[in-house]
């Protein structure tokens, strides 16, 4: 197969560039069904109005597609690698749309989210994979940040052709929009065909001379032979032997504690996701014309522009990570994110109880605080971080029961959302203000920081051990050194120096 002729950071721009389009696909589907649904339109006249909880249940069986998508990741993805699974899923996206598109019963439409959901489950559980083992640990953190960022571009797309669309009175009104994410998933299909895969991945099944060149290709060097590219290789091999002590894998390993605590790494993955879906984004980013108008009393018409702004608030806010990130760390920004949601949504529940139409625009304002307090830590860290908390031998199984849980908290919240708003309005508002500000200690007391680590530093994460894996007593839950991997390749080389002198030595006897 040919792949791309590129080198150095040209090639991680490249693997970046495919990445980003994967989650602008993400984003415009998270979207689009929003300014669909809920008016009397021509969407509505084709699907018999549908009430609610049927509306609640065409934006949400998406998600169990993703579910679906993630649990065959969670499954098969390892085996069948990076870069196939992200193939696979613009591929599976592309039968999804034209389902859709196509649609004139409620059973076809399902039928095309649920299609299309299990594509996008295989790209959300690849891509940061994908990203975070093909790029340096100083930079990978803006990089994934950066498919964040894009995510909330394919928002705003979707909200802003919704609206435009919104003027048209006929088939198209709905079909064209839905039938858009095609060139976005054409475009990742075509994209990511001609890219290498991971070099930990081809390491990890017996391509290594494969892995090696792709790392020459990936450190900028001219022979795989060369002092940086051995001496990468070698760090990687090194964490895969350790990893693979045990023999092959076996999935009660994602149950072990010890010094690795890979159940502990399973727990954050899954925890980080939860968090993100239950500080209420996704209230917002799904519905949140629909919150305007059933909380808020608003137009439709004003409801739908009130949307489409709120996007863009949430998409300047997502740019901000790209210089934080690397800089304050994940626990910073995870901490500072959900006080600001919790401040916000109590102050908008407030608003709201007052009843008039002031304090209703005010309460408008605190959605869109919301939305750039959202940018800056629980938009991009969850994808980020159960990429980087395990080992290379778990990773792909560690982020795709992640992706699971994401999109099945996604599908509770946003079916739970329409008949919640619709019997007790802005209250909502105050349960998702508690759950954040829950999420503070939680964040403090268990999650490392992992700022600046390469991947296999992260092997040594928890060997401090305790309760809280040695976050409670780090200072700014820093439980490793950077570079921690030199420590082992070298104690690994003087292992095989003193076995070497130990048989020549044996050797001398029996002369």
């Amino acid at each position: 197969m040919w792949i791309v002729p590129l080198r150095g950071r040209y090639l991680v721009w490249a693997i970046t560039a495919c990445c980003c389009q994967g989650f602008l696909l993400l984003g415009y589907d998270q979207g689009v069904m929003s300014g669909i649904i809920g008016a009397d339109n021509r969407f509505g006249k084709d699907f018999g109005h549908p009430d609610p909880t049927t509306q609640g249940t065409i934006v949400a069986i998406y998600d169990i597609g993703c579910a679906i998508g993630s649990l065959i990741t969670f499954f098969w993805g390892e085996d069948i690698g990076r870069k196939r699974m992200i193939m696979a899923g613009a591929a599976t996206m592309l039968v999804g749309t034209a389902i859709l598109t196509s649609s004139t019963t409620l059973a076809q439409l399902y039928v095309g989210r649920i299609v299309t959901g299990i594509g996008n489950g295989f790209n959300s559980s690849s891509i940061p994979v994908y990203q975070s083992e093909t790029c340096g640990g100083m930079v990978r953190g803006a990089l994934v940040c950066l498919n964040s960022t894009v995510t909330i571009i394919g928002l705003v797309i979707a909200y802003w052709l919704d609206y435009g669309m919104s003027y048209v009175d006929g088939p198209a009104q709905w079909r064209l929009p839905i039938g858009f994410q095609a060139v976005f998933a054409l475009c990742l299909l075509l994209q990511v065909f001609v890219l290498p895969d991971s070099p930990r991945w081809c390491m990890a099944h017996g391509r290594a001379e494969e892995g090696a060149r792709i790392l020459a290709q990936l450190e900028d060097r001219d022979s795989p032979d060369h002092l940086d590219v051995v001496a990468k290789r070698k760090e990687i091999e090194v964490s895969l032997a350790q990893e693979s002590a045990g023999g092959p894998f076996q999935y009660r390993e994602l149950l072990q504690g010890g010094p690795l605590g890979n159940f502990r790494r399973i727990c954050l993955c899954i925890g980080v996701n939860v968090m993100q879906q239950f500080t209420g984004a996704n209230m917002i980013n799904y519905l949140a014309p629909v919150v305007y108008q059933n909380t808020m009393g608003l137009s439709r018409n004003l409801s739908l522009i009130l949307g489409g702004f709120t996007a863009v608030t949430y998409m300047v806010a997502s740019f901000i990570p790209l210089w934080t990130v690397d800089r304050f760390g994940r626990r910073m920004l995870l901490m500072t994110s959900a006080t600001g949601l919790s401040v916000c949504f109590i102050i908008a529940s407030i608003l709201l109880s007052i009843g008039t139409k002031g304090a209703a625009y005010g309460a408008t304002a605190m959605v869109f605080i919301f939305q750039i307090f959202l940018g800056i830590g629980y938009l991009p860290i969850p994808w980020l971080y159960p990429a980087e908390i395990t080992t290379t031998r778990i990773r792909a199984r560690g982020s795709a029961i992640s992706s699971f849980f994401n999109w099945m908290c996604v599908f509770a919240v946003v079916e739970m959302t329409p008949p919640a708003i619709a019997n007790i309005s802005w209250r909502v508002f105050i349960i998702f203000a508690i759950f954040n500000a829950l999420w503070v200690p939680l964040v403090y007391i268990f999650f490392p920081e992992t700022k600046g680590l390469e991947l296999e530093d992260v092997d040594h994460i928890f060997e401090k051990g305790g309760i809280t894996g040695g976050v409670w007593s780090s200072p700014g839950g820093r439980t490793v050194e950077r570079r921690r991997i030199v420590r082992d390749v070298e104690d690994m080389e003087d292992d095989e120096k003193k076995a070497a002198d130990v048989r020549i030595e044996g050797e001398g006897k029996t002369e």
